[in-house]
């Protein structure tokens, strides 16, 4: 398990302050990020966990300023990146930092690459768009790239196409893609999605090698708890589109407080342990349309829930040094009735 970094007296590289994202159905505002506020320090390692459909990739996109257009859009909030606020930035201004300074690996790498163009044009695309190179020189740094990730023939691998690459060779580029320009902060969408469990160690053992060499922040989005275990520094639980706990690692795991992350955490095969079946959570996150306006989100599937968790909203407070949890199981996080 990861050890805690002594990171607590360094400025953040990235802070998100009251960030709400909300897509248009129908003509109505739907928030599928809904006040979420955290920090990310310099060379430090964020996981952020939850199931399918809790707002991890929505809020990536909304760092990235990547939201469809039309649709999706940040409703308030805050966005610090190294001192600025990359909500007020033009897209003209967001596009020199963003590939450059902050980068990002996508959820699916089968889709991800253009089947069209070959590896070493997708990867000198982003060299020419941020640094001033020769094409001979853009070529040799592609070939670099390649070599630095691990993958072995680099200079044939450049001239062929996404199709003729596995599924780990693919992951392998867009990591390659995405720290062509050494970002500061890297944000890591499920990056060992659809690869087998082999493969996954190895990207994950790369992109753990290609941090610390690089020195760079990472947000992990992750649904895997034992990749949260082994790779970050800090854990944000989030549930249907809120943060509902945020604590270094250790403590999570050793003392998790939520009921949601409890009931995650009881998921986790134990190979010292025989079960004939593994538990779940009963029930499902609720669909944007369906969001409960008032009480705790995860009530409704809650085995601890009491009457008022239906009627009063949790606030993310500190219920111990350094441990946050959104959760009226505990006197201090319970707000003035009515507080939503």
């Amino acid at each position: 398990m990861s050890t805690k970094k002594s990171l607590r007296n360094e400025a953040p590289l990235l802070e998100v302050k009251n960030l709400q994202t909300a897509f248009d159905i129908e003509g109505t505002d739907y928030n599928a990020v809904d006040n979420v506020s955290f920090k990310v320090k310099p060379r430090q390692i964020v996981g952020v966990v939850g199931e399918s459909g809790c707002g991890k990739s929505v809020m990536s996109l909304s760092i990235m300023k990547l939201l469809p257009k039309g649709i999706g859009k940040v409703k308030s909030g805050e966005i610090i990146f190294d001192g600025i606020n990359l909500e007020k930035m033009s897209e003209a201004q967001i596009n020199k930092i963003r590939g450059k300074d902050v980068s990002m690996i996508f959820q699916e790498p089968m889709t991800s690459l253009n089947p069209v163009f070959t590896i070493g044009y997708q990867l000198q695309e982003v060299l020419f768009n941020h640094l001033k190179i020769s094409k001979q020189e853009a070529r040799r740094k592609a070939i670099a790239l390649l070599k630095s990730v691990g993958i072995s023939r680099p200079e044939k691998i450049v001239d062929e196409y996404p199709h003729q690459l596995s599924g780990g060779m693919r992951q392998r580029v867009m990591i390659a893609i995405a720290i062509a320009c050494q970002p500061k902060l890297l944000i890591a969408d499920e990056p060992t999605t659809a690869l087998d469990v082999t493969v996954q160690a190895q990207i994950l053992e790369l992109l753990k090698e290609i941090q610390e060499v690089n020195d760079m922040s990472v947000i992990l989005i992750t649904h895997d708890l034992g990749v949260v275990a082994e790779m970050c520094d800090e854990v944000i639980v989030m549930y249907a589109g809120k943060i509902v706990e945020h604590t270094d690692v250790d403590t999570l795991f050793h003392n998790p407080k939520h009921p949601y992350t409890r009931l995650l955490m009881g998921a986790i095969p134990k190979m010292d342990e025989k079960e004939e079946r593994l538990s779940s959570i009963q029930g499902i996150v609720p669909s944007l349309i369906n969001m409960p306006k008032v009480g705790c989100r995860f009530a409704h599937r809650c085995p601890q829930a009491m009457p008022e968790c239906f009627t009063v909203t949790p606030l993310l407070e500190e219920v111990e040094q350094d441990h946050e949890v959104a959760c009226l199981l505990f006197e201090t996080s319970i707000p003035r009735e009515g507080v939503k």
